[in-house]
C-alpha cells in the first residue's frame, strides 16, 4: 500500500481577541494561514480556500391528506451573507486530470497566507438553534490529479455588536398588574404586582437588579418568581416556528393572605447566552424577564419586561448614572420601596484625587481604553461557551407554554 504523502492540512486564524478565539465583525478582515505538511514531493493542481457565511432554517411538519394518507412538509430558508473563493497555489481549473500546469510542493511543512474582508452590511451573530443556525467558515481544498481532494473546514465567530450604552437600552423597564380571583359565588381580594428593572440592555455575566412589590389580598398562598426566557423564532415559506427556553430563574418567599413582599434590587444573574439577534430576516433571538406570581389553581399573574442581550458592556461611567437615575425614578413612583429619599451629592474633586494623580494628566484616559479592550476579550469567550450548549436545565417547567392572556378565568361550575 502506498503511504499517504499529505501528513496534515490545518487552518489557523489570526485572532483579533485576547481569548484566542477568532472573533470578527462586519467590515473586518479575516486572515490566517493554511499549513500543509507533506512527507514527500507532491504535484498539485491547486490549493484553494472557500469562505462562506450564511443563516439557514429547517424544520419538518407532518400533514394529513386523508384518512389513510400522511406526508411530511419541509420548511427551509437560507440567507447568504458572503461567498468568497480564492486560489493560493496553482490554477482554478479542476475539470481535468492532465499532468500539465501542475505545481510541485516539496517534502516538509509549508504555509500559505489568506485574507478576505467581511461585507460592511449587518451580519447576524453566530448562532446554533433548535431549527436553524448562523455559521461562518473557511474551507481549504487541496486538489491533485487522479486523487480525491483533501478538504478541511474550520468555523469562526462573528458578532454583530450590540452596545448596551445606547439610550434605548439604558431606559428603565417597568409595569404593574392586578388580578382578582373568584370561585363560584365567592370573590377574594386582588393580587397586585409591580416590577421594574434599571435598563433594557445587559451582557452575559451581569446580574439584573429587580425592584418589585407583591401584595396578596387573596385567600390563597402565592409565590413570587422571576425568570429569564430566550425565544428563538425561525421563518420559512411564510410560516414561523418558535422555541422558548428558560435560561435563569429565582424564587421569592411564599406569601400568605394579607402579606406583602418587596424586592429592593433582588439579583438574577444572566448565564453565558448568545447575544440577541434582531436583524436577520429568518432567525430572531430575543429575551425577556418575566416577573410573576405563582397562584395555585389559577392562571399566574405575570409581567413581561423585554431584554436585549448585547456584546459591548456598560461603560464604567454609565453604571452609576443608570443606577442613580433608576433608583431616583423608583423612589418617586413607588414610595413603598425603601430607597433613599434624597440622593447624596458626589464628593468634591480634592477629596478623591491626590496631587500625584492630578499630575498624571491623561493616564486615566489611557487606563479606560485598556479596560475596555480587556473587558471585551473575556466577554467573547464567555458568550462562546453558549454557542454549542443548550441553556442550563431547571426542574421548574413553564406552566404557560402558550401565549398567556390577561383574562380572568371563569368560575368553575360544581
Amino acid at each position: 500500500k502506498t503511504p499517504k504523502k499529505v501528513k496534515s492540512l490545518t487552518i489557523n486564524f489570526d485572532c483579533l481577541s485576547n481569548s484566542n478565539i477568532p472573533v470578527y465583525s462586519s467590515g473586518d478582515t479575516v486572515s490566517g494561514r493554511i499549513s500543509l505538511e507533506v512527507t514527500g514531493e507532491i504535484r498539485v493542481k491547486a490549493l484553494k480556500i472557500h469562505a462562506r457565511g450564511h443563516a439557514k432554517v429547517r424544520w419538518t411538519e407532518s400533514r394529513n391528506a386523508g384518512s389513510n394518507t400522511a406526508y411530511t412538509q419541509n420548511y427551509t430558508e437560507e440567507v447568504e451573507y458572503f461567498n468568497h473563493k480564492d486560489v493560493l497555489v496553482g490554477h482554478a481549473r479542476d475539470d481535468d486530470n492532465s499532468e500539465e500546469g501542475l505545481y510541485t510542493i516539496h517534502s516538509g511543512r509549508h504555509e500559505y497566507a489568506f485574507s478576505f474582508e467581511l461585507p460592511q452590511i449587518p451580519l447576524a451573530t453566530s448562532f446554533e438553534g433548535r431549527h436553524g443556525s448562523v455559521r461562518y467558515w473557511v474551507k481549504a481544498e487541496l486538489h491533485r490529479p487522479w486523487l480525491l481532494p483533501v478538504k478541511l473546514k474550520k468555523e469562526f465567530t462573528v458578532f454583530e455588536h450590540i452596545d448596551v450604552n445606547t439610550p434605548s437600552l439604558l431606559s428603565p423597564q417597568a409595569g404593574t398588574k392586578e388580578k382578582t380571583l373568584c370561585c363560584w359565588l365567592c370573590t377574594s381580594g386582588p393580587i397586585s404586582l409591580s416590577a421594574k428593572i434599571e435598563r433594557k440592555g445587559y451582557t452575559p455575566g451581569e446580574s439584573i437588579q429587580i425592584f418589585a412589590e407583591i401584595e396578596n389580598c387573596s385567600s390563597r398562598m402565592v409565590v413570587p418568581k422571576a425568570t429569564i426566557y430566550q425565544t428563538q423564532a425561525f421563518y420559512a415559506k411564510g410560516k414561523m416556528k418558535e422555541v422558548r427556553q428558560l435560561v435563569a430563574n429565582l424564587r421569592g418567599e411564599s406569601l400568605s393572605s394579607g402579606k406583602t413582599e418587596t424586592w429592593n434590587g433582588k439579583q438574577l444573574k444572566i448565564p453565558p447566552v448568545s447575544p440577541s439577534i434582531l436583524d436577520c430576516s429568518i432567525i430572531r433571538v430575543e429575551y425577556s424577564l418575566m416577573v410573576y406570581v405563582d397562584i395555585p389553581g389559577a392562571v399566574d399573574l405575570f409581567l413581561n419586561l423585554p431584554l436585549v442581550i448585547g456584546t459591548i458592556p456598560l461603560h464604567p461611567f454609565g453604571s452609576r448614572t443608570s443606577s442613580v437615575s433608576s433608583q431616583g425614578s423608583m423612589n418617586m413612583n413607588w414610595p413603598g420601596l425603601t430607597l433613599p429619599e434624597r440622593l447624596e451629592a458626589p464628593p468634591c474633586y480634592a477629596e478623591v484625587v491626590t496631587e500625584e494623580n492630578r499630575q498624571s494628566g491623561l493616564a486615566p484616559v489611557a487606563a479606560f481604553d485598556d479596560f475596555q479592550r480587556a473587558l471585551q476579550g473575556p466577554l467573547f469567550a464567555y458568550i462562546q461557551e453558549f454557542r454549542f450548549l443548550p441553556p442550563p436545565l431547571y426542574s421548574e417547567i413553564d406552566p404557560n407554554p402558550d401565549q398567556p392572556t390577561d383574562e380572568i378565568p371563569s368560575c368553575p361550575s360544581r
